[in-house]
């Protein structure tokens, strides 16, 4: 088993995380020390960093394991480099997800819960994002991606393959949640 240990950098983030919390407090530092390992390794918390943390915290490991179970925020496994979260609750469904799930089932290969084999995917359906004026949405890494129909996702999918750059936001140019540009209604004879 290897140690974790914090980055240089990190390691001063640390102590100036700690400095938000009174000493009796620290254990409440325990979401961003996890968050900050887990950009640290990669976009996963591997359990050295839980007991690293925990240890530093002195909290018990088990009560490391309940938080780092509880929220979904946290990656106990490692994640491909880009994680597409496919928001799954009933606005997106309606919207159009499961057809984004398609895509990654066709041109990735993978479905929930699954990598593909070059590492460069990870794809995870979760539940309500926040986004639901602008459904369907999906998070990749920290952003997100909205308003997205098969086309645009593939899209965005093959850009990201071949290392261009995506622009994160609205597929359609929506600003924010404000309603879609509607075409103005035929005028009937």
């Amino acid at each position: 088993m290897t140690a974790f240990k914090f980055s240089k950098e990190n390691a001063a983030r640390v102590k100036e995380i700690l400095t938000h919390y009174p000493p009796d407090r620290k254990a409440s530092a325990i979401l961003p020390l996890f968050e900050l390992a887990q950009r640290q390794c990669g976009g996963w918390l591997p359990k050295e960093a839980i007991e690293a943390i925990t240890e530093m915290l002195e909290i018990s490991l088990i009560r490391g394991y309940e938080v780092a179970t509880f929220y979904t925020m946290f990656n106990l496994k490692p994640m491909g480099k880009y994680h597409l979260q496919i928001c799954g609750t009933t606005p997106c469904m309606l919207r159009g997800s499961e057809d984004l799930k398609g895509v990654c089932k066709r041109h990735l290969g993978i479905e929930n819960k699954e990598t593909t084999k070059d590492g460069l995917f990870t794809l995870t359906e979760v539940e309500c994002i926040g986004a639901c004026a602008n459904a369907p949405v999906v998070q990749i890494n920290d952003d997100y991606f909205e308003d997205l129909d098969e086309k645009s996702f593939l899209k965005i999918l093959e850009d990201l393959k071949a290392d261009r750059k995506v622009k994160s936001g609205s597929a359609i140019g929506r600003q924010g949640s404000a309603p879609e540009k509607r075409r103005p209604h035929a005028k009937s004879k």
